[in-house]
C-alpha cells in the first residue's frame, strides 16, 4: 500500500469496476469488434450497463448453426400440377441447347426446392414458428443449444436498434453439386437483381508434380498462357459460336443449369431478407454468405433504401424475388491453371445484368476497359479471382434470358 493513502480508499479503488472508467463509446467500439451475435448475447448478461449497450451495436455477424426444414409429405417425385411442375423454365437463347432446357429446369427445380424451403425456415420468423409447432414435442425440456438453433435471424436481430452492418452466414449452400465440381456465385440486389457473376468448372484438380519441368515465368502469366494456348476445343472459337464439345457432351446444358440454379438461389435469399431489412432502417450494408463459400449476396446502402421504397416483385410459383429479363455473357476455357498448381477443367464465367441496364449502358454486360469489368473480375477471392481475369480475356458469347 502506498504511503499517505488511507486504507479505506485503497480498498474502495480495488473493489471499483474498472469498466466504469471507460466511456460508452469505447465499450461500443469493443462490442462492434466482437460482432458475433452469440458472444454479444453473453456480454449482455454481464451487467446492466452491458445489457443496455449491446442493442446499440452497429456491426453484427449471425452464424446460422443448422437448418430445420418443414419436410413436405414424401411422394417420391413431384406430382403433376405441383409448383415444381407448373414453374415455367426461363428461355435462354444463343444457338443450340434451347430445346432441352425445360427438362433440365424441371430437374433443377426438384433438386433445390427443399433446400430453398429450408432456407425460408431460418430466415422467416413466421415460418420458423410454424416449423416449431409442427415438430413433435419432447417429453422433457430440450437442451439449451437446440433451443437456440430454432431462432431465426429476424428474431435474434430484433433487439438491435442501431444496426448498420450485417453479415449472415448459412450452414451450407443451397445447391448440391458433385464432388470435384466448382460452382460459385456472387449477386447484388436492390429491389431486384443488380448483377450476378457465376464461376464454374466441371472438375477441379491439382497439377501432377513434374520435377523435370522448371517454371520460367510467373504463375499468373503461366495460367494466362495455358488458357490461351491452342487446343482441340478451340477450333470453333473464331467462328463466334460455342465450342462443339459443349454440345456433344452436354456441357452447355450443364452450364445453363448452373446459371438458372444460382439465380434461383440468389433470388430466394433476397426475398427472405425482406423482414430483416424492413425492421432495421439504419442498415447500410448486408452480406448473406454460406459456410461452403458457394454463394454471396450483397446489398449496399443505396440498394437497401431502394428495396424499402420499391417493393419486391415476387415470383408467382415460389418464395423468391422475380428475376427480370437478363443479358448474359459467357466465357469458356477448356483448361486453366491457377497459382499453386490448381487445374480448372471446363472453366466457365457467366456475367449477368438486367437487360434494361445493359441497354442503358450501351456497351453490353461488360463495358469496355478494366473499369467496366471490375465488378466481374473482383467478384471472387483468390485463386478464383485469377480464373475470372483469365476467362475475361476469352471471347464472350452473348445469351438472353426471359423474366422468370
Amino acid at each position: 500500500m502506498e504511503e499517505g493513502r488511507p486504507c479505506g480508499v485503497a480498498e474502495a479503488e480495488a473493489e471499483e469496476d474498472q469498466f466504469d472508467r471507460l466511456h460508452d463509446a469505447v465499450l461500443l467500439d469493443v462490442l462492434n469488434r466482437i460482432g458475433d451475435v452469440k458472444a454479444l448475447g453473453r456480454c449482455a448478461l454481464v451487467s446492466r450497463r452491458f445489457h443496455a449497450l449491446v442493442p446499440l451495436v452497429g456491426s453484427v455477424f449471425v452464424r446460422v448453426d443448422c437448418v430445420i426444414p418443414d419436410d413436405p409429405p414424401h411422394s417420391g417425385s413431384s406430382a403433376p400440377g405441383s409448383p415444381q411442375q407448373q414453374h415455367q423454365a426461363p428461355a435462354a437463347t444463343g444457338g443450340r441447347g434451347r430445346g432441352a432446357l425445360s427438362h433440365f429446369a424441371r430437374v433443377l427445380l426438384g433438386g433445390i426446392s427443399r433446400p430453398i424451403h429450408a432456407l425460408g425456415q431460418i430466415l422467416s420468423p413466421a415460418a420458423a414458428a410454424v416449423s416449431r409447432r409442427s415438430l413433435p414435442q419432447p417429453a422433457s425440456p430440450p437442451a439449451p443449444a437446440a433451443d437456440v438453433s430454432h431462432h431465426s435471424p429476424s428474431e435474434v436481430l430484433r433487439s438491435f436498434k442501431e444496426l448498420r452492418r450485417l453479415h449472415i452466414e448459412l450452414p451450407t449452400g443451397e445447391l448440391g453439386i458433385d464432388d470435384g465440381v466448382l460452382l460459385k456465385w456472387k449477386a447484388d440486389f436492390g429491389s431486384t437483381l443488380g448483377s450476378c457473376v457465376i464461376l464454374g468448372a466441371s472438375s477441379v484438380s491439382s497439377k501432377p508434380p513434374s520435377p523435370s519441368t522448371q517454371p520460367t515465368q510467373p504463375e499468373t502469366a503461366a495460367a494466362d498462357s495455358t488458357a490461351a494456348s491452342p487446343d482441340s476445343n478451340r477450333e470453333t472459337e473464331e467462328l463466334g459460336s460455342l465450342p462443339e464439345s459443349l454440345y456433344t457432351n452436354g456441357g452447355l446444358k450443364l452450364r445453363v443449369v448452373w446459371t438458372i440454379s444460382s439465380l434461383i438461389a440468389a433470388s430466394a435469399r433476397h426475398y427472405l431478407l425482406q423482414p430483416i431489412i424492413s425492421n432495421h432502417a439504419t442498415l447500410e450494408s448486408l452480406n448473406l454468405t454460406d459456410a461452403d463459400g458457394q454463394g454471396v449476396l450483397t446489398m449496399d446502402k443505396r440498394q437497401l433504401q431502394e428495396l424499402r421504397v420499391r417493393p419486391v416483385s415476387a415470383s408467382a410459383s415460389s418464395h423468391r424475388t422475380l428475376m427480370p429479363a437478363l443479358s448474359m455473357q459467357l466465357h469458356y476455357a477448356p483448361l486453366i491453371e491457377l497459382p499453386g498448381g490448381k487445374l480448372l477443367k471446363g472453366a466457365t464465367l457467366v456475367a449477368i445484368k438486367p437487360s434494361e441496364d445493359a441497354l442503358r449502358e450501351g456497351q453490353g454486360v461488360g463495358a469496355a476497359g478494366s473499369v467496366g469489368t471490375c465488378w466481374i473480375s473482383e467478384a471472387f477471392e483468390e485463386p478464383y479471382r485469377t480464373a475470372a481475369k483469365v476467362l475475361l480475356k476469352r471471347r464472350p458469347y452473348c445469351l438472353e434470358m426471359n423474366s422468370f
